[in-house]
């Protein structure tokens, strides 16, 4: 890959890596795992980068590789992750340690999701992170009036979490 290129997803990570981390924080239950699952989503980032066409936003793009690679790893229990070695870029990314002091009030709708299926949990997700259902159906390749019936009825499945 050329230094420009490089550059470029370098940047776009820094960036956006807050969108790792709140996949990471979903998906995962301790700080290694989320560790790990931050380093697999950067890996296969930075494999799918030369292939980003520019068609949909980055940050769609982002969250669409992120939560694709979350489900495939953490759908199959038993399956254990296998990391690979990041030496060409890792140095270069400033890791800045995931903060969610100001999340603590959302603990308990973050134990409510977590209980979700996993498609279920990226829809929330998204729509959490403000997407629109365009963008969502977009994103988890679904259309967007399955979106629609689809957050509905996880609104009120998490109401029967939350208040039992």
């Amino acid at each position: 890959m050329t230094k420009e290129l490089e550059h470029s997803f370098v940047t776009h990570l820094e960036k956006n890596q807050n969108i790792v981390h709140k996949v990471c924080r979903i998906y995962t239950n301790n700080e290694a795992a989320h560790n790990d699952l931050f380093q697999e989503i950067t890996i296969q980032l930075w494999k799918a980068y030369p292939k980003f066409r520019g068609e949909a936003k980055f940050t769609t793009w982002m969250y669409r590789v992120a939560l694709n690679t979350a489900i495939t790893l953490y759908r199959k229990s038993k399956r254990s992750i296998q990391t690979q070695d990041f030496e060409g870029v890792s140095h270069k990314i400033k890791f800045e340690q995931y903060d969610d002091t100001e999340e603590q009030q959302l603990k308990l709708m973050y134990k409510a999701i977590k209980q979700l299926n996993d498609i279920d949990k990226a829809l929330v997700f998204l729509y959490l992170e403000d997407k629109n259902y365009a963008e969502i159906s977009d994103t988890l390749g679904i259309s967007e009036v399955n979106a629609r019936v689809k957050m509905n009825r996880i609104k009120t499945k998490l109401k029967t979490i939350l208040n039992p």
